[in-house]
């Protein structure tokens, strides 16, 4: 089987998937000189320039620096520092716009040149062969190179593989249009590339070393031919122009043969490739001791008067370098930092250059303008053409990609191995619908990433978190068993038997005691509580319960509990009291002087006694009344023969216990005294009616003419009239029936008398039930008597004035009939 060197030397080469031809356009600067830039007034320089992390910031604002020297350190194999591109002071620190797709800013170091230059301190060594391999690693990670074909990756960790290598691959081919940096540097500065690869072999020591350039080339071909004549294991390998062909991956497949898997690294294949222009910084970093502070940039595009490559400084703003080469489209500025493939444009002209910048592109409106359009560009649906799948070099799909990643589906993203586009922008080339398909890819890839940080640090946290727990439980048990050795330590203390073991034992039962103490109090708190809220009245044993709280624990919560039940029921017997006031008040004056002289009593009791001087109140009225008939009036009975004030007191505390007793005696005496009243009551109307002198010159009749309702009705309301004090009148009975007259007048006295009888026996009904106690039943019956004779005298008062009135009306009607 033919091998790698032999087909190489054939010029039979491998072939990708895919690539394009679009125009070169790099007749615009190949064929001039590389110029230096001057220094711009001030220098932009970004902590972080490469992939991995950013060094740790050593200088502070107002520093003064020299030239090449470190302001930033770094402590880790993926962390690079930066350097003062020339002597100056530190003005600022400040976030500022990097170049990034994304158009974010970042940390920047803003240093002002003070104009001389002045370099730091150097150690020229011109053999590397007398270093070790650790202090060439050592100059190279201080010098800060990282990968200067676009990657940025660095480059210390690709050169200190401890994997075979059997292939070192300088990369040359620059297959982007318009970049001309590498192709300029191999025909200016051949010889110190050349010492950055033998720097490289040292490390490596790789079998076979390849430099691959495409044939668009001749000059920088011509060069490395010339400078490599004599080196054995160094072959020139010159391949056909196509882009990507200086994709990494591309390249290997083209030299070698072998295709990298995804998710590999060339070096497990025993492969490594590097760029010219790392090569050039890797000789000049170890021989001269020169950290990277400049790279050659290709500065291009119809937009410019002079475009060329020109040494730039790390730092320098993109305006001042498209300045020098005659910028004219001042008033629409469109400035994109890399190639027209897989760069990027710029948000203004102050974003700087960095360690990956090849290229600045100032295109004029045609170079840009779409297919579509002479002045712009659209982008339209997908067509599902294809295209964009037939050249794509990593034999992805890119029309499924661009809808993943417009879904966000990060998951379908991974299975369709996004990470392994290397980005060029031939999918984009040829699409006819103008979709900027890398532009979508770079903001998914930055999406993964973002997300990918974010678990690293919920995983590093879940980590601490359960590194804690088991902490704090270690701790736990340790705490536990400290506590259990002192324990036994002090029991075995206690049972010693000295004086000091005496002592401690006595303290630990005072404890125990206080603590049950405490416990029994609570629960008596609790229990005196709840009994009390269900017997608000019950005062004595709150006083009880209080009085033992404050002998037994002194508690200041139990005693607050107290004094507020005890106010609670002091305010219920004031709102009592204060009731029975406003009762007594809104009695008739003539009761005043009986209610004020009787004992004031609580509840139902003050009630009976109230009512019984009301009912003694209206007798004496009555009495009053009839007092021009010369009656001897009703004896005052004084509220102390009415209800006894140490009957009060009793009734008060043993009302309960014999309120049965007392209301069934109560009841008797009553039940006498109304039926005895009423008895009188009848006999006494039946006298008036027998006696009535008005019946003596009536005309006696066998049938006497009965009284109808309606003339019933007239009578009580005579009756009522009369009670009134109004005298009565015979306009209500009709004049000219002498007998109707008289029976209606002794009807009037008969509904008098049921009158005062239904009255008499409203009085005899007082609730005495209430008067309870069995000692006093003998006065309850003697008041009760009092009532009914009371009641029969005014009876009796009031038939002799229905009489008397009756003959007066007789007498009057007999005079109108005679003088008629």
């Amino acid at each position: 089987m033919e091998s790698v060197i032999e087909r190489i030397q054939r010029g039979n080469f491998w072939q990708f998937h895919g690539g394009i031809h679009p125009p070169e356009q790099k007749f615009l600067t190949c064929n001039k000189p590389i110029a230096s830039a001057q220094i711009p007034e001030q220098l932009i320089i970004p902590i972080r320039q490469h992939i991995g992390q950013a060094g740790d910031l050593i200088i502070k604002v107002g520093d003064k620096v020299l030239k090449g020297q470190a302001l930033s350190a770094s402590d880790t194999p993926m962390s690079l520092p930066v350097h003062a591109p020339t002597s100056g002071t530190i003005t600022a620190i400040k976030s500022m716009a990097i170049p990034h797709p994304s158009g974010l800013s970042e940390t920047c170091i803003i240093l002002t040149p003070d104009g001389q230059d002045t370099w730091k301190q150097r150690h020229i060594c011109p053999d590397f062969q007398l270093l070790s391999k650790a202090q060439i690693l050592e100059k190279i990670a201080n010098a800060g190179i990282s990968g200067m074909g676009g990657a940025g990756f660095p480059t210390q960790v690709k050169v200190s593989t401890l994997a075979k290598i059997d292939y070192l691959i300088i990369n040359a081919a620059e297959c982007e249009p318009y970049i001309t940096a590498d192709d300029l540097l191999i025909q200016e500065h051949s010889p110190t590339i050349l010492d950055g690869i033998k720097i490289v072999d040292h490390l490596l020591t790789p079998k076979h070393i390849l430099i691959g350039i495409e044939d668009n080339k001749p000059k920088a071909i011509e060069a490395l031919q010339k400078a490599t004549a004599d080196i054995e294991n160094i072959k020139v390998c010159v391949i056909p122009t196509k882009y990507p062909s200086g994709g990494e991956k591309q390249l290997i497949q083209i030299l070698t043969g072998q295709e990298v898997p995804s998710g590999v690294l060339p070096s497990s294949l025993g492969i490594v490739m590097q760029n010219v222009a790392t090569c050039f910084a890797i000789a000049d970093a170890v021989i001269n001791d020169t950290p990277l502070i400049k790279r050659v940039v290709t500065v291009s595009g119809q937009a410019l008067e002079k475009p060329q490559n020109i040494w730039a400084l790390i730092g320098t703003p993109v305006g001042f370098l498209t300045n020098q080469c005659g910028y004219q489209n001042s008033e629409k500025r469109h400035l994109i930092m890399g190639g027209p493939m897989m760069g990027f444009s710029l948000p203004h002209d102050q974003v700087p250059v960095i360690k990956s910048t090849n290229c600045i592109l100032a295109p004029s409106e045609i170079e840009i303008a779409s297919p579509f359009s002479s002045t712009s560009s659209k982008e339209v649906e997908c067509i599902r053409c294809g295209q964009c799948a037939d050249v794509c070099p990593a034999q992805l799909l890119p029309q499924e990609l661009q809808w993943s990643a417009k879904a966000k589906d990060q998951p379908q993203l991974t299975k369709l191995n996004l990470f392994d586009c290397i980005e060029c922008g031939a999918c984009a080339y040829v699409c006819p619908s103008q979709i900027p398909l890398v532009h979508y890819y770079r903001v998914a890839k930055a999406e993964i990433r973002q997300q990918k940080l974010l678990d690293i640090k919920a995983e590093k946290a879940k980590v601490r978190f359960e590194a804690r727990k088991l902490r704090l439980e270690r701790e736990k048990i340790a705490r536990a068993e400290k506590h259990k050795i002192a324990a036994e330590a002090r029991k075995a203390r206690m049972n010693s038997g000295t004086t000091a073991a005496k002592s401690e034992k006595s303290a630990v039962a005072d404890a125990l005691a206080r603590v049950k103490a405490k416990k029994a109090q609570a629960s008596l708190s609790t229990n005196t509580a709840a009994n009390t809220a269900d017997n608000p009245m019950d005062t004595s044993a709150a006083s009880t319960v209080t009085a033992a709280q404050n002998d037994n624990s002194k508690s200041q919560v139990a005693n607050a509990i107290a004094r507020a039940k005890a106010k609670k029921l002091v305010q219920k017997n004031q709102a009592k009291i204060d009731s029975l006031d406003t009762l007594q008040d809104n009695e008739s004056p003539s009761s005043t002087s009986l209610a004020q002289a009787a004992p004031v009593v609580i509840d139902k009791k003050a009630k009976v006694a109230a009512a019984i001087a009301k009912a003694k109140a209206k007798k004496r009225k009555a009495e009053a009344a009839s007092s021009n008939e010369n009656i001897p009036a009703e004896p005052t009975v004084e509220a102390s023969q009415i209800l006894k004030p140490d009957v009060i007191a009793n009734e008060s505390t043993t009302e309960e216990n014999d309120n049965e007793a007392g209301n069934k005696k109560a009841k008797v005496a009553a039940a006498i005294a109304k039926a005895k009243l009423k008895v009188k009551a009848k006999a006494d109307a039946d006298a008036i009616l027998n006696t009535e002198p008005v019946l003596e010159n009536a005309e006696k009749t066998p049938n006497k003419t009965e009284i109808t309702a309606t003339e019933i009705i007239n009578i009580d309301h005579l009756s009522e009239n009369e009670d009134n004090g109004e005298p009565l009148t015979v306009n209500a009975i009709d004049s000219s029936n002498v007998d109707r007259k008289a029976k209606i007048a002794a009807a009037v006295a008969k509904a008098k008398a049921k009158k005062l009888a239904v009255k008499s026996q409203q009085t005899s009904d007082i609730p005495l039930s209430t008067i309870s106690e069995s000692k006093e039943s003998e006065d309850k019956r003697v008041l009760a008597t009092q009532a009914a004779s009371a009641a029969n005298k005014k009876a009796r008062i009031a038939a002799a004035v229905a009489k008397a009135k009756a003959k007066k009306l007789a007498a009057s009607s007999d005079k109108s009939s005679t003088s008629e």
